[in-house]
């Protein structure tokens, strides 16, 4: 037994020539965002306050796919979703179409603790953050430069296509036309205590050039987000492959009705049962096992266990 913590920054077709700009903000943020959630475990907070703080730190930064760094719709605008969950309770809260919301995760955790619901949309999400007096900024606060350049790109492609995904020459657009590119970059956190309690936190932006309306896999408990008392999740990838794929209930479920490891459970799910290319996620056990298995080119990623391991790190391990 003891304490752990895994987050990441997205899965998808990262490119291993990413640029030094591009890259490097994005892991100096992880670790930063890392050692923050290391803190707190050592502080004794509970994993669920652990992973809300995470993530409201990864939303900040305009470098990932979430909070300020939102991709935008169809129309050029923000909407973000997010959904928290308790392991040992199981309690759990979700938000999706926030417009004016700076951190999506902790409208989520009040929607799991102050009222008798789960899930909140559009209006009333919007609504209900009012009543309750939490930051809001203008809509056009979350709209960078660098996002408004990546809906162009994905407008003149005819495509929704991944955050990360580079500027396109002329002659690549066609093809990417047709490639059906839906990849999703999210953020999210997993943690556990040396009591073994669970908590899974996960925040996006969705999809460039998204449809108004579009909702992933982010806020629907046992898709994107997942937590009970044998582990937390949080996945990353396509959204609609892992909504299909019921991904991080699968990786619970293999544990408990097949005896699977947290190592194997996600493993089995990354690898077996949701196409290549589609899926990445973190996840922590309440023994406090971590694992941070994908099929995608690459995740940014980072995790932290009492033993004194950590990691780092996007693409994956190379072999001697």
């Amino acid at each position: 037994m003891g304490w752990a913590i895994a987050l990441h920054g997205g899965a998808g077709d990262i490119p291993l020539t990413l640029p030094p700009e591009r890259r490097l903000p994005r892991e100096a943020c992880l670790r930063h965002c890392l050692q923050l959630g290391v803190g707190a475990l050592k502080s004794n907070k509970s994993p669920l306050d652990v992973v809300e703080l995470v993530v409201r730190e990864l939303e900040n930064n305009p470098h990932f796919n979430a909070g300020k760094g939102s991709v935008l719709t169809t129309n050029g605008t923000v909407e973000m979703e997010a959904c928290i969950m308790d392991g040992n309770t199981m309690k759990c809260g979700a938000v999706s179409g926030l417009t004016t919301v700076v951190n999506a995760i902790s409208l989520a955790r009040l929607v799991m603790e102050r009222t008798p619901h789960i899930y909140l949309g559009f209006d009333g999400a919007e609504a209900f953050a009012r009543e309750h007096g939490v930051e809001t900024l203008d809509a056009s606060h979350f709209i960078t430069p660098e996002n408004i350049e990546r809906l162009k790109q994905a407008k003149e492609a005819n495509r929704v296509q991944i955050d990360y995904t580079q500027p396109m020459q002329k002659n690549e657009k066609d093809a990417a036309a047709t490639d059906g590119d839906s990849q999703i970059g999210t953020v999210g956190c997993v943690a556990v205590d040396s009591d073994g309690n669970l908590a899974a936190a996960t925040s996006t932006g969705g999809l460039v050039n998204k449809m108004v309306g579009r909702i992933g896999d982010t806020p629907i408990i046992g898709a994107g987000t997942y937590a009970n008392s044998l582990c937390a999740v949080s996945a990353t990838g396509k959204g609609e492959a892992i909504i299909r794929g019921t991904v991080a209930r699968d990786v619970a479920a293999l544990m408990e009705f097949k005896g699977l490891s947290l190592e194997e459970a996600a493993a089995c799910v990354v690898k077996e049962r949701v196409p290549k290319g589609t899926v990445g996620l973190v996840a922590v056990s309440a023994t406090g096992e971590v694992t941070m298995p994908f099929n995608t080119t690459g995740m940014f990623r980072a995790c932290a266990t009492e033993d004194g391991y950590s990691e780092i790190a996007i693409w994956p391990p190379t072999k001697d």
